[in-house]
């Protein structure tokens, strides 16, 4: 059904004040509301073949109408105008991210917690995959005589770290030789390929080193290991219980969802740049029938890595909550590619 320039004009303020209000719009009130120069009657008949096409839902029979899944689509797609972040938001976001910017999964953490608490929907942040990441730096801490950790920062910003013990003391000029043979062999590997075998072969480079490097290079693999794993993070997901437009049932559903971390990574974890917008079934979830999804990808360098989304009830003021959640992720985009020198 194409729509014309006045039904798309009434659909956009159907779901604009059903989205401020949660009550039904009659066609006296959109006439005021969307400054139509036409009478009730037309308007009337126009909500009546929005009604036809989908977009509309006329929930009693002398009540207004609200905006259906396929209105709020259409709404979305045609409709929705770019709200901007106010100056004193935006400050507040910067602030709060920029305190937790001392590792990237700290960024990420605190970025799913501003949302959660500006927007009153769940917030969910993931980790890049690992299937395409690479050694970026190996760095040695000293924590005791004996003991030491590794740190493994990854290229799509994963930072992990893994304690390892030694037979013998460990000096600054040990940890200084372990930085740079390691750093030398390792960087640039895909920590697909940081197995059992590859570490065989870089510890047989070693010659007399070698005795020195079994449990650095397994504290290694154990970090490679764990950087291959997609991390999700969740904030507010008890904020969905007192939200207007969900049922306890629906609420439910959704925690349900986001308690399964392979169900979330599937919907959110691709490699499309741009933010998405799921409406009800759109996401293919069943937990998700009765929810909105709008999710987007941050950034380290210019190649899309992990994912930030929102989700909450269908009725969702969307213009708002596209704008936060994309200078959120430009915020954490720019503090990880700032800790990474990327």
């Amino acid at each position: 059904m194409e729509l014309g320039e006045r039904k798309r004009k009434i659909l956009a303020t159907v779901v604009e004040s059903y989205i401020a209000s949660g009550e039904p719009i009659g066609s006296k009130a959109l006439q005021t509301q969307a400054k139509l120069s036409v009478s009730p009657a037309t308007i009337r008949n126009d909500l009546a073949d929005l009604v036809v096409g989908g977009y509309l839902l006329q929930p009693h029979t002398s009540a207004g109408r609200i905006p259906t899944h396929k209105g709020y689509r259409y709404y979305i797609d045609n409709l929705m105008d770019r709200q901007y972040v106010s100056a004193r938001v935006k400050e507040y976001i910067e602030q709060s991210i920029s305190m937790a910017a001392d590792a990237p999964e700290k960024i990420l953490m605190k970025t799913a917690q501003v949302l959660s608490e500006l927007t009153g929907m769940a917030a969910v942040t993931t980790t890049p995959s690992g299937n395409d990441a690479r050694v970026h730096k190996i760095r040695f801490v000293i924590t005791g005589r004996h003991t030491c950790m590794a740190v493994l920062i990854t290229s799509n910003g994963m930072v992990k770290s893994r304690l390892f013990r030694c037979d013998f003391v460990i000096t600054p000029e040990l940890t200084a030789m372990f930085d740079k043979v390691l750093n030398e062999n390792f960087v640039g590997v895909p920590l697909k390929e940081i197995n059992q075998g590859y570490l065989q072969t870089i510890a047989a480079l070693f010659g007399e080193f070698s005795l020195f490097m079994p449990d650095v290079l397994i504290a290694i693999f154990d970090a490679a290991k764990q950087a291959m794993e997609t991390t999700i993070n969740v904030s507010g997901a008890t904020n969905l219980l007192f939200l207007p437009g969900y049922d306890m049932m629906s609420a439910r559903n959704v925690l349900k969802f986001l308690a399964d971390n392979q169900s979330v990574s599937d919907l959110l974890c691709d490699n499309i740049k741009g933010t998405k917008i799921y409406v009800g079934k759109e996401s293919g979830c069943y937990e998700l029938t009765d929810s909105s999804v709008i999710t987007t990808r941050y950034e380290i360098g210019s190649v899309a890595a992990g994912a930030i989304a929102l989700i909450g009830p269908v009725r969702a003021d969307y213009k708002n909550l596209v704008s936060l959640i994309e200078f959120a992720s430009e915020c954490a985009s720019t503090l990880i590619g700032e800790l990474l020198e990327v």
